[in-house]
């Protein structure tokens, strides 16, 4: 497929840039976007979760009241989990929660999730641009032009730029990301995904390689 390319203001500059049919125009295959996403979420958790189990819960070790003619059921320690400020059964304790996902099932996911963009039409491809200094005004006009303002866009660089990037940090629905950090999770969270002409290219013999 081909889309027009246009500049910062909103217009047409006249070329058009092609849309690989092997990444932007296949069969999307949900399973695969599902799992990546899961790993990806996966990764961004710590972790560091702990609770004090009964081994650990300061207190006394001595037996609290006799063992019989209370009434009451034995007890034989204050840290026992029934009791408050006892320890906890079973709780969570630090873990990694990342887990192996294969390279060609992650690739999977990314062109399902391009396709699906591609599909419904929320691609832009924008002329290659810069700033010379960071200037928020700036992002929040271009996103006004493009009718992304009030929508969560993903703009895709070819390559860091810090400018642009200072520039969009403090705009809402706005995430700028380089081709080569380009997620499953970012793309299907975006409802409009803006391609820099450059990182098409760039997009493109990443999948290929």
């Amino acid at each position: 497929m081909e889309l027009a390319v246009i500049n910062i203001k909103g217009k047409e500059t006249g070329r058009k840039v092609k849309l690989n049919d092997s990444i932007f125009g296949i069969e999307p295959n949900d399973h695969a976007i599902y799992l990546d996403t899961k790993q990806f979420l996966a990764n961004q958790r710590q972790g560091t979760h702990k609770s004090k189990q009964r081994g650990e819960v300061a207190g006394s070790t001595r037996k609290i009241k006799r063992q019989k003619g209370t009434g009451t059921a034995r007890a034989g320690s204050i840290k026992n989990p029934l009791f408050r400020g006892g320890g906890r059964i079973f709780g969570p304790t630090p873990r990694y929660y990342g887990f192996k996902l294969n390279k060609k099932i992650k690739q999977l996911a990314r062109k399902s999730a391009l396709s699906y963009k591609a599909s419904s039409n929320n691609i832009i491809v924008l002329e290659d641009f810069s700033f010379e200094a960071p200037k928020t005004k700036e992002i929040v006009k271009m996103g006004t032009t493009l009718n992304i303002a009030n929508k969560k866009s993903l703009i895709v660089l070819p390559e860091q730029n810090k400018n642009i990037y200072l520039s969009s940090r403090n705009v809402q629905g706005i995430e700028v990301v380089t081709a080569g950090q380009l997620s499953t999770y970012e793309i299907m969270k975006a409802s409009t995904l803006v391609l820099v002409e450059s990182a098409v290219d760039v997009l493109q013999a990443t999948f290929e390689n």
